[in-house]
């Protein structure tokens, strides 16, 4: 039997993505809904404003706030939420309609098909996450420049923010996806997706140092971090942008392997 190149399992997995007339609905809705919170906080700050607001200008903008508001927590939590979901449905699916077994009857090679899905996975949801974090950047500023309290994208942290911003889409996805191959039933998984990136943050503080280092190496702690604006104030166990960046890149990667590997481990 001749070996399958891993770019043909690329163009199958990116036909099967694809080919459902769900997909591109779900990304547009998505799209609009985290835009929307963002854009709809910047809205209100624009209708809202006052004389009084407008003495504080130049403290708003200093303090980094008009970044704030193109990535409202809001925002965040249906980004994180969507993702997962989407990243769960793209395995349970498969295990739901059957379509795996005859997957891997035409390819054995079980971790290169699931790579492949991870691959083409990542590579869309970072397309996806950037063009939602951009576009939410770009509109908020415009409606906030109406009172001459938006900033340009070389502002203080705004890069980093639109970054991070973006590559919580993939990262967030991937870590569904690791959690669908792993409970392979669409209604847990989406419950187990749901307690891992939304929940678990709420049960961790930085009052006590385990509970510190249990909520810094979670995904969306790891988000709020590099969301952060410099008079966030002083916390007992304050974290580096760097170990957030290295919680998104771990989360990121252990999914993936849980993914490549957790298949070949089951279904002898």
């Amino acid at each position: 039997m001749t070996a399958v190149r891993f770019r043909d399992l690329l163009a199958a997995e990116w036909l099967k993505m694809w080919s459902l007339r769900s997909t591109p609905w779900v990304y547009l809705v998505t799209a609009l809904a985290v835009i929307g919170f963002n854009v709809g906080q910047a809205y209100d700050i624009y209708h809202y404003w006052t004389e009084r607001n407008a003495g504080s200008a130049r403290e708003y903008v200093r303090d980094g706030l008009p970044v704030q508001v193109a990535f409202t927590a809001n925002a965040g939590n249906v980004l994180a939420l969507a993702t997962v979901a989407i990243g769960i449905v793209a395995i349970t699916g498969e295990y739901s309609t059957g379509q795996i077994r005859t997957t891997f009857t035409a390819v054995p090679a079980r971790r290169s098909v699931m790579a492949a899905k991870a691959a083409v996975m990542t590579g869309v949801m970072t397309v996806f996450g950037a063009v939602v974090a951009f576009v939410s950047f770009f509109a908020t500023q415009a409606i906030l420049d109406l009172r001459d309290v938006g900033v340009p994208l070389s502002h203080p942290n705004a890069l980093r923010a639109v970054i991070a911003s973006a590559l919580l889409a993939p990262v967030c996805a991937l870590v569904g996806m690791g959690i669908g191959a792993l409970l392979r039933h669409a209604g847990t998984s989406i419950v187990a997706g749901v307690a891992v990136v939304l929940l678990l943050p709420f049960f961790f503080s930085n009052d006590h140092h385990w509970s510190a280092v249990i909520a810094h190496i979670l995904p969306m702690s790891a988000w709020n971090r590099l969301m952060e604006i410099p008079f966030t104030p002083q916390i007992p166990y304050p974290w580096t942008f760097t170990g957030a960046w290295l919680v998104y890149a771990a989360w990121a990667l252990g999914a993936a392997a849980v993914t490549v590997t957790a298949v070949q481990q089951r279904d002898h």
